[in-house]
């Protein structure tokens, strides 16, 4: 048997066991869905980097980094700026809230800012929109199984669907909160070590430079590989307008921080997890340098990290790097899993169809719609040509649709629920339209997604002469 294939069958059947054994300490769907309100700044720390190093932080990043070299960092960079000012404004806020309503979800607060229009709009909007991102973590999984033992497409995404269904169903937050922590150690430690090692097997930076100025034979192409803004502003811009705001308000980092002990584990725990990412984010371009330098051919750029990690590494630290990517893809997936299950139980099962179900009969609705999440995004990812056009979907849809909302609704108090409802409409056709007229590049400097969140403020500040809405009562 390959022995890259052995490793990883050991891995997946460890992380399936340890899900399954913590399992059997959910018993409530508290539990399940927010940790019990219990986890500490490390836990917290732990499982929101491992959230957030998934499939675009790693083999998409990589991918990006083979194309557009250093200035790839601001794929991750944008993401850290964004769980930044989550940690330091938004979190502790909408903490504070949903410890005293005992809230579970993002949509919980809509309905508790707004109303059940806007919190069963946004569900089903996000809802489509999650599988995609889900399906981006398999395609990663698949890549990294084709280059290593050539298995097809279809079966590494069915193959990493089983392993993150099985653990993420059975142990919910409280257990993928601890996996998390394995998972972390495993994905920072191969990661880390990749880098130094695929330097040195090229010759050292100076060899590479050289390398990449011989296949390319543009001095300003080769500038701007070694640029942290080699992209070009538009680009650049184009990344943060689609990460910053939708890493501040996604509403499975949302859910996650929903089980923090108190505000300030809040504001230590997603802090250091935005430092912890902004370091990681040099990595994804370094590793895609590297390999420019050796393969300066790849058909497909998405192959640049599992080729790295097959042809420049040694076999102990292929190994290790092979189990850090496929930590870093299941511990993304088990945060998309939560994202979608909890949207469906809580948000329009709980809300609209059975307002008086009990715990456990959620707790075991939620587990039932983890599986049928996780089935819809194998299937999602077998039809999806690349991690990043399925991430780009979902980040997208995030950042058009929420952003507005639920900022306006933190900081507002005249946003009426007819002011979120508007802003979300005007914003997704903004977004859709000029995608459509632009073939996607938007106009100027600004993406489409950056001018569907302006047409939204500009909705949600049209507002302002209606009466003030009451407070909510506390």
């Amino acid at each position: 048997m390959n022995i890259y294939l052995a490793a990883l069958l050991v891995y997946a059947v460890f992380l399936m066991a340890l899900g399954v054994f913590l399992g059997r300490r959910v018993n409530t769907s508290a539990d399940f869905l927010v940790a019990g309100r219990g986890m500490g700044a490390g836990t917290l720390f732990a499982t929101f980097l491992a959230a957030n190093i998934g499939a675009g932080s790693t083999v998409g990043a990589t991918g990006l980094g083979y194309r557009f070299g250093l200035s790839a960092w601001w794929w991750v960079g944008s993401a850290s700026i964004g769980t930044l000012l989550l940690s330091q404004f938004l979190g502790p806020r909408i903490w504070e809230i949903a410890k005293r309503h005992r809230l579970a979800t993002l949509g919980d607060y809509l309905e508790y800012r707004y109303n059940k229009a806007v919190k069963a709009v946004v569900a089903v909007l996000f809802w489509f929109g999650a599988l995609a991102i889900l399906a981006a973590q398999l395609i990663a999984i698949s890549w990294i199984l084709n280059a290593v033992i050539g298995l097809p497409k279809w079966e590494g995404c069915c193959i990493g669907g089983m392993v993150a269904i099985i653990y993420c169903t059975a142990g919910g937050l409280m257990g993928s909160a601890i996996v998390n922590r394995f998972e972390l150690a495993i994905t920072m430690s191969g990661l880390l070590l990749a880098v130094p090692f695929s330097i040195h097997a090229l010759g050292g930076w100076n060899h590479i430079h050289l390398l990449i100025s011989q296949q390319s034979g543009n001095p300003i192409a080769v500038q701007n590989q070694f640029s942290f803004f080699g992209a070009g502003g538009r680009q650049i811009f184009a990344w943060i307008a689609i990460l910053l705001p939708s890493f501040m308000v996604s509403p499975g980092l949302i859910q996650k921080l929903y089980g923090a002990r108190d505000a300030r584990t809040v504001r230590l725990g997603i802090g250091l997890n935005s430092l912890g990412q902004a370091i990681f984010a040099f990595v994804p371009p370094l590793l895609g340098l590297c390999a420019l330098a050796a393969f300066p051919h790849l058909q497909n750029p998405e192959l640049a990290l599992p080729a790295t990690m097959k042809l420049l590494l040694p076999r102990w630290l292929g190994i290790w790097t092979l189990a850090s990517i496929f930590s870093a893809e299941l511990s993304a997936t088990d945060a998309i899993l939560f994202m979608l299950s909890s949207s469906l139980a809580v948000d329009l099962y709980k809300t609209f169809l059975n307002p008086k179900v009990t715990g456990q009969k959620l707790l075991a609705a939620s587990r039932i719609f983890c599986v049928g999440s996780g089935v819809a995004g194998v299937l999602l990812a077998i039809v999806l040509p690349s991690i990043i056009a399925a991430i780009s979907i979902f980040y997208g849809l995030i950042a058009v649709v929420l952003f507005v909302p639920v900022i306006a609704g933190l900081y507002f108090r005249r946003v009426l629920p007819a002011a979120a409802l508007s802003s979300i409409a005007v914003a997704l056709g903004t977004t859709l339209i000029t995608g459509f007229l632009t073939h996607g590049h938007g106009w100027s400097f600004f993406s489409p997604q950056a001018l569907g969140i302006f047409a939204a403020a500009l909705v949600v500040m049209s507002f302002r002469f209606l009466p003030s809405r009451p407070e909510p009562a506390s």
